[in-house]
């Protein structure tokens, strides 16, 4: 009876080694598991800001391949409600070049007065 309980007595030590082992191993993992998971946010916001450049840039480029003109010097609210019928009429007065056919206009505004 004796010897059953110091073999018991000693399985039960190993266990308790085991399972400490265990748990230290599963500190570890859970440790490494955190560290994971900030990185995968850390990658996600690093996509989110990529994503947003990459349309910003997209944007900037296709802007820059329009053939923009920029007028300065005009005064405000000259050109009264119509801009395209306002530059049609101007332009070819300011430059002295005879437009024909006439200018076709995409798009035509004013600056924001908040500048």
């Amino acid at each position: 009876m004796d010897a059953s309980i110091t073999s018991l007595t000693l399985e039960t030590k190993s266990m308790r080694s085991d399972i400490a082992g265990f748990q230290s191993r599963v500190t570890g993992l859970e440790q490494r598991m955190g560290s994971l998971e900030m990185q995968v946010n850390i990658s996600q916001e690093r996509e989110q800001d990529f994503l947003y450049l990459w349309s910003k840039l997209t944007d900037m480029e296709d802007r820059s391949r329009r053939e923009n003109i920029r007028l300065l010097g005009i005064p405000e609210n000259e050109e009264g409600s119509d801009m395209q019928a306002f530059l049609s009429s101007t332009l070819p007065k300011m430059t002295l070049l005879d437009f024909d056919p006439l200018l076709e206009f995409q798009r035509a505004h004013d600056r924001p007065k908040t500048l």
